[in-house]
Parts: structure tokens; sequence; C-alpha cells
């Protein structure tokens, strides 16, 4: 089993890698825009304020998130992160109404744009480096089920699919000579991140309400709790919910009335043992209940 310290340093160093990795990306765009004044490269340049921003935030919570359960927050902190990807979404999403604003007034004056080819080998290399840090993020938030660093991974992944539309578009102004499609393209980031920071929002906002795990987690659980629970008789009413790495699962457990406690404790001590071994963060309550409680829809154990 994974030590928990252990995990909690490790995310903690990839967030804090996070803030410098942004930092320089975001030097990166800022330049290219400052090189050619073009409003689609300002936009990129803004989406990337919202990363340094949202990768300090990520830092944070995971570290609040691993604190050990306290007299004041019996549950732990687990939730931390999920305040984290809400507040990214909200940022993302005052990113877009920005660019829309700038993107209007240049499609009412347009101009030029200067140096744009070193502008967009500079934009380019920024791109390269966000999307090797994107891969990092991504697979490390779903291996440590941490939702702060996965959504800090998304969203860098977005920015550079923003970044491949921005370079697409600006290489259509150069071979075509039509200024507007710079404002045209700066709008369509505009639209994308939107859409990235509803997704994100709507994402944490579930966790805080207490989802269940995933379905394919949820048949694990049951079928793990089947297969370990010899000696007893029925299983009903298991409840799952999740609070960033760790799973919540409480269910009933129906035994033979005239069993000791004793007996029914080791059915629980293995079922537990099994649910930590299949499900990473697995935090297990168990009702221990005589046969007379049986329910007609609970699941027979055979």
């Amino acid at each position: 089993m994974k030590n928990p310290t252990t995990d909690s340093r490790r995310l903690s160093r990839l967030a804090g890698w996070s803030i410098i990795v942004a930092t320089i990306v975001f030097g990166l765009k800022l330049a290219a825009w400052r090189l050619t004044g073009s409003v689609a490269l300002y936009s990129d340049a803004l989406e990337s304020i919202v990363n340094v921003a949202t990768a300090a935030l990520a830092w944070i919570t995971i570290r609040i998130s691993h604190r050990p359960a306290d007299k004041g927050h019996p549950f732990g902190h687990y939730k931390a992160e999920y305040l984290s990807a809400v507040v990214e979404g909200v940022l993302i999403l005052l990113a877009a109404f920005l660019i829309f604003n700038e993107a209007v007034s240049a499609l009412r004056q347009p101009h030029g744009l200067q140096t744009p080819a070193l502008g967009m080998t500079v934009n380019a290399v920024a791109s390269v480096i966000n999307g090797f840090w994107a891969w990092v993020l991504v697979s490390a938030g779903r291996r440590a089920r941490s939702p702060a660093l996965e959504a800090d991974g998304r969203h860098v992944l977005a920015d550079v699919v923003t970044s491949a539309g921005v370079l697409a578009g600006l290489a259509l102004v150069l071979l075509t000579g039509w200024q507007f499609i710079d404002s045209v393209v700066a709008i369509a980031v505009g639209i994308h991140i939107l859409w990235q920071g509803w997704k994100v929002t709507a994402s944490s906002v579930d966790g805080l309400m207490d989802s269940a795990v995933k379905e394919e987690d949820g048949a694990r659980i049951r079928d793990t709790i089947l297969a370990n629970a010899d000696g007893a008789i029925e299983v009903h009413d298991i409840k799952t919910r999740t609070a960033g790495h760790v799973s919540f699962i409480e269910f009933h457990l129906v035994v033979d009335g005239s069993m000791s406690v004793a007996a029914s404790h080791a059915i629980c001590n293995r079922i537990e043992a099994a649910l930590a071994r299949e499900i990473a963060g697995a935090r297990v309550t168990i009702h221990v209940e005589p046969d007379d409680e049986s329910k007609r829809d609970g699941l027979a154990v055979k």
C-alpha cells in the first residue's frame, strides 16, 4: 500500500513545478504577443496567466487535502482540491470574457502583424513545453486520484489545443492577408476556454456534492465485498462517495443472529483489507445486522 505522506510530497512537488512551468510558458507567450501585436496571441497569453494562478491554487489545496484528520475535520481535508478546481473554472470564464472584449475591439480597428514568424516560433516552443507538462500532470493526477492536479493538467492540455488553433489561424492570416482572421481566432479561443471552464467547474461541483464513485469502481466494490464475505448471509445498502483521492464506502452486512461479535468482526476485517487492496484510498464503514434484518433487494453471499 502506498504511503500517504509520500504521495502528498510527490503531488506537492509536481504542483510546485507547475507554477514554474506555467510562469515560463506565460513569459514566452507574452513575448510572442509583444513581437507580433496579434490579438489571437494575446488571448493565448491571457489564458496562460490563468495557468499560473491555478497552478498556485493546486499547490496550496493539494497540501491542505493531504493533512491528517483532526478534531475539527474528523473526515479529513480531502475536498479542498475541489475548491481549487472550482476557482480554476471561474478564472477560465473570466479570461474568456476578457478575450472577447479584446477581440471585438480588434475587429473594429484591425492592424497588421509585426515579425509574425519569430512570434509564432516562440509560441510554438511554449506549446511543446505545455504539451509535455500536461501529459505529466494528467497521468499523475489519474494515478493519485487528485482532482486538482488532473484539472490543472487538463487545463494545460486545453491550452495546447488553443495554441495550435492560434498558430493555424495566424498562418492563414499570412497566406491570405485577411487581418480579421486574427480576431476571429481570438473569439474562437475564448469560446473554447469558456467550454473548458464550464466542464472543470461542473465536475468539481459534482465532487463537492458527494457524488458516488464511477460505475466501474462501484461494480468492483460490490464484487470485492461479496468475494470476501464468507460466513455472512447478505449485503445491502451499499453506498459510496468520493472526496478527492479518497472513496468512502459503507454498507450493511447481515450475519447469523447467533454469531459472536469476534466472528463478525473478523469478516469485517477481511472485507476492509480486500477493499483497501482493490480501491485506492478506500475508507470503509460496515454496519453488522442479525439475519432478521435482511432485505429482499439484498445481495446474497454465496
